[in-house]
């Protein structure tokens, strides 16, 4: 379940789905594998675009490099054609090459065709660096645990310490999975807009949630800080909005935005990278005719959507802090949770502040 705080959204008037998931736009289910044995801290999150087979009938999609510094496959195609053929699948760095020949196997199951009679398939596969809090080295996913996400998604999924972002840190605190949700009227009819998030990125320092500084604050009681931002976010975004795959890019753009409300500055080694697709408007893989005729949203009405972007996501970011737990890394030490480190500082300084954010936050 995503954030169950009283609502707090500066930039866009739209309000959370009913689980504030990325599962509230009808259709769309996630699935993940979790290892956490002090040593393998790692795993897979799956997000499935459709309830059908995705291969045969495509979603328009879009995809977005902030920065990057990053070993992604799929992204290419995506680019070019403007499609999502596969479900995604997000793992640590070294467990890229596993996720997609699982993923591979899993789609050729289900269609016999592909690589006989027609060509090949495009398997789209995101990852950030868990290799500080898990053995990264021991390649430790499989392509049964990629094929048991994908046989397992669903509606409700946890957020937090689990899945791809077992071994993930945020701020320099515990990072991992996060999601959220918004809906918005169109012509008097509702639609959803959806993130989830792969955050392991940013530097304690400036966390910043709901224009308080609370990295500034919790980064006075530490000695030391990271020399430089090596981490990275995946962003997942997902609606049933009708929009083009050139629409869609336009909308990926945006999360940068609410990745940089959060306090990230986006560094050098960092891989900020964004994929967005639409449920709306699917794109036969055997299309019975050359003509087709889509439902569209109007650019010039496109502030709104872009402004719901940014809550979105910013608010996916901040339910990885509020759900992931602190976790004892591969080498013995602790990364704290933000709930964890607020409790700390208070037993320290009181600051009615931080307990304000603590109540408005759930934590």
């Amino acid at each position: 379940m995503g954030l169950t705080h009283p609502f707090l959204d500066p930039v866009s008037t739209t309000k959370p789905g009913p689980k504030n998931l990325i599962t509230d736009v009808p259709g769309v289910t996630v699935g993940q594998v979790t290892y956490q044995d002090g040593t393998h801290n790692t795993g897979v999150t799956v997000i499935k675009p459709t309830p059908d087979n995705v291969f045969q009938n495509k979603v328009p999609a879009a995809a977005h490099v902030i920065n990057g510094f990053g070993k992604s496959t799929g992204l290419v195609q995506v680019q070019e054609l403007g499609t999502l053929e596969t479900p995604i699948v997000l793992t640590n760095t070294f467990a890229v090459g596993t996720a997609e020949t699982a993923l591979v196997k899993a789609l050729m199951a289900d269609n016999p065709d592909i690589g006989v009679t027609t060509g090949t398939v495009n398997p789209v596969i995101m990852e950030c660096n868990d290799g500080d809090i898990n053995a990264i080295r021991d390649i430790f996913v499989t392509e049964a645990d990629v094929t048991q996400a994908l046989a397992t998604t669903s509606t409700s999924f946890e957020e937090g310490t689990v899945g791809a972002g077992v071994g993930m840190s945020c701020y320099d605190l515990k990072g991992g999975i996060g999601s959220a949700s918004r809906v918005i009227n169109i012509d008097g009819k509702p639609f959803t807009m959806g993130a989830l998030v792969l955050s392991n990125y940013g530097f304690l320092r400036d966390l910043n949630i709901y224009n308080e500084p609370v990295g500034a604050k919790l980064a006075a009681l530490q000695d030391a800080e990271k020399a430089k931002e090596n981490g990275s976010i995946i962003t997942i975004i997902a609606t049933d909005i009708p929009f083009n795959s050139r629409q869609l890019t336009r909308i990926s753009k945006r999360a940068s935005v609410g990745i940089t409300r959060t306090g990230a500055f986006i560094g050098n080694g960092s891989g900020e990278i964004v994929l967005a697709f639409s449920t709306a408007n699917r794109i036969s893989h055997y299309p019975k005719t050359e003509l087709t005729t889509q439902a569209a949203i109007s650019d010039d009405k496109f502030d709104r959507y872009f402004r719901m972007t940014v809550s979105v996501v910013e608010e996916a970011i901040l339910s990885v802090l509020t759900h992931a737990t602190t976790v004892t890394d591969r080498k013995g030490q602790p990364r704290q949770s933000l709930r964890d480190a607020i409790d700390h500082y208070l037993t320290v300084t009181p600051d009615a502040a931080l307990e304000r954010l603590k109540q408005q936050l759930g934590i």
